[in-house]
């Protein structure tokens, strides 16, 4: 019994971590590291529809699961936030055992004073403004 439609679409309806196309092909996904991608899978697939805003991973879970370590962890992080692929929301505090939570930019925020989807990787990397030697947004004078 075949388990696609003639489409191609699953019929057994099961989750997945989409990858868009056009995010696949970006020069800022390309330019990723391994752990880089690694941990946004990871964080990706924790998004169910309607938590975009408070997304976990700790940098210990973390490091469990991908068999890195904490430091790559945390480069990972950085990496994926400078390229803009996901924004920190709130910090993890070490007194309390709360790890930081976190945003992917390809979907809307679940939080009512954010907007759409901002994919910010799009804009990665920032062109150089060649007279002023600043990224391309200007400076108030």
């Amino acid at each position: 019994m075949p388990r696609h439609t003639k489409k191609g679409r699953s019929k057994t309806g099961g989750q997945f971590v989409p990858i868009p196309y056009r995010m696949a092909r970006s020069l800022a996904w390309r330019s990723l590291s391994g752990s880089g991608v690694k941990v946004y899978v990871e964080l990706r697939s924790r998004y169910n529809g309607r938590n975009n805003g408070d997304l976990s991973l700790s940098y210990g879970e973390a490091a469990g699961l991908l068999g890195l370590g904490k430091t790559t962890i945390k480069r990972a992080f950085d990496e994926l936030a400078e390229k803009g692929f996901i924004i920190r929301m709130s910090e993890g505090h070490w007194y309390g055992r709360r790890a930081a939570t976190w945003a992917v930019t390809d979907q809307t925020i679940d939080m009512p004073k954010f907007g759409p989807a901002t994919n910010n990787w799009k804009c990665w990397p920032r062109r150089q403004n060649s007279e002023l030697g600043t990224h391309t947004e200007r400076k108030a004078a």
